[in-house]
């Protein structure tokens, strides 16, 4: 028999947040919701070039792996997903599971326009500019 340690995995009795209860299956669910919302998407119209779509595509596919991974440590899991505890994880797919379907009924990626950004992909062409130089514009203000 596997030894409960305080604090830790199925010994864990607080999150800590009030209103978010322990769940020693957060790691299975997890894996079932964030399945669902890859397999919500796959059923869509939604088209793979979205950003919407390719952003949860990799969040999602990348907690199911951690999940499947480290199926009896979910601090490990939390560890990898870096965005809470496995509760909160568990929470934020049904979250984003209502965000997702506003998405679809609303087909808000057909408002999203492609935008021209200027850069510089010379890292070493800073402008001309030293730091704690004034810039020209500031100059002119004085």
């Amino acid at each position: 028999e596997e030894e409960i340690v305080p604090g830790i995995g199925r010994g864990k009795t607080s999150t800590g947040l009030v209103g978010l209860a322990v769940d020693h299956d957060a790691v299975p669910k997890m894996i079932t919701k964030y399945q669902a919302l890859l397999d919500k998407l796959a059923a869509s119209d939604m088209p793979p070039t979205a950003q919407y779509r390719i952003n949860i595509e990799k969040i999602a596919r990348f907690r199911i792996k951690a999940a499947q991974g480290n199926l009896d440590d979910p601090e490990k899991v939390e560890e990898l997903c870096n965005c809470g505890q496995v509760e909160e994880l568990v929470v934020q797919a049904d979250n984003e599971m209502i965000v997702m379907d506003m998405y679809l009924r609303n087909r808000w990626w057909e408002l999203v326009k492609p935008v021209e950004i200027e850069f510089n992909p010379d890292p070493n062409d800073d402008g001309g500019v030293e730091w704690g130089e004034e810039t020209p514009k500031e100059e002119e203000k004085k």
